[in-house]
């Protein structure tokens, strides 16, 4: 019988700016376990609300009880036993839901999609119902909300060292892929024993691009169900829905994120069919949808959505 576990918001159970495969574990479970955790903003120390009552305490410890500054606060690393180099870890996304009334965009010097043309700092603080799932920007304008985590990651190989957590790469990490949100399964390649997952950058609401640097950051719980594959043995991220199947390309330039994520989805749909390597690559013609996730993280990314009616 699996077992469920929870990992709250607190410093001891998080790591901030930084994966890296030897930092020890704050969970160990079974292959097929569920645990849910909870998790703070990113970029928290430079965006605090003007004012302080709003900031939920949880946060606050967290900030003051973290040492290492960055970029994205993570829950974590759990450690799946069984996990072994080779394998894939299926990361079923059972639930994700918002637990702070607080939240920031912002837009920062040199970062974004057009930095050159908003040389300038600039946050604000939208309003969250979590009862009615919306959020109220400043001017007015109600967005309903759509939460997912933009960073969910193995520990990347022990030879590349402690990275930051700002670049998505083969073993996920800041992806900010909005079609991973609950209902959505994730499989990522395994480099160390155990898998070492993490999961933080929670964003209530994005559009594809994020393009300003920021999703609407907030801090959200998930539940995951983490399965150790044996038979899969993927080497890049890649995910499905009830409905579709979604590659994932991640690369410096833009026209390589979109190769990579056309290459992959070619692989999996032969993968899932008896169609030559030309046939689904004129299937992906026909019936993919390639979606630019986001131009920010360093690594660039691009998604293929395919239909599994399409098959």
């Amino acid at each position: 019988m699996p077992t469920h576990h929870d990992l709250p918001a607190r410093p001891d159970l998080m790591v901030w700016g930084y994966l890296d495969a030897t930092t020890p574990a704050v969970l160990e479970i079974d292959s097929g376990d569920t645990v849910a955790m909870r998790t703070v903003p990113a970029g928290a120390g430079a965006f605090q609300h003007p004012d302080p009552t709003a900031v939920p305490p949880e946060f606050s410890a967290v900030l003051a009880g973290l040492p290492q500054k960055g970029t994205h606060i993570l829950t974590g690393p759990v450690h799946v036993r069984g996990a072994m180099p080779g394998d894939t870890l299926q990361v079923d996304i059972l639930d994700i839901k918002p637990w702070m009334q607080w939240g920031f965009v912002a837009v920062i010097p040199l970062k974004g999609t057009v930095p050159e043309d908003f040389d300038v700092f600039e946050v604000m603080h939208p309003r969250i119902d979590v009862a009615a799932g919306t959020c109220t920007l400043p001017w007015g304008t109600v967005l309903k909300l759509d939460p997912f985590f933009g960073v969910m990651s193995v520990a990347p190989p022990k030879h590349w060292g402690r990275l930051d957590t700002a670049v998505p790469r083969a073993f996920g990490g800041n992806m900010d892929n909005k079609e991973l949100r609950a209902g959505t399964t994730l499989y990522l390649p395994v480099f160390n024993e155990g898998a070492l997952f993490h999961a933080g950058d929670g964003h209530g609401v994005q559009g594809d691009g994020e393009v300003c640097i920021t999703a609407l950051e907030t801090g959200l719980q998930g539940t995951f169900r983490l399965t150790v594959r044996k038979d899969l043995h993927y080497t890049q991220p890649f995910a499905e829905t009830p409905t579709h199947l979604i590659s994932i390309g991640l690369d410096e330039d833009l026209d390589d994120a979109a190769k990579q994520a056309v290459r992959e989805m070619v692989t999996h749909v032969c993968m899932r069919t008896n169609l030559s390597r030309t046939q689904a690559y004129m299937l992906c013609s026909l019936a993919g949808d390639l979606r630019v996730t986001q131009t920010v993280d360093g690594n660039k990314g691009v998604h293929m959505m395919l239909a599994k009616a399409a098959l």
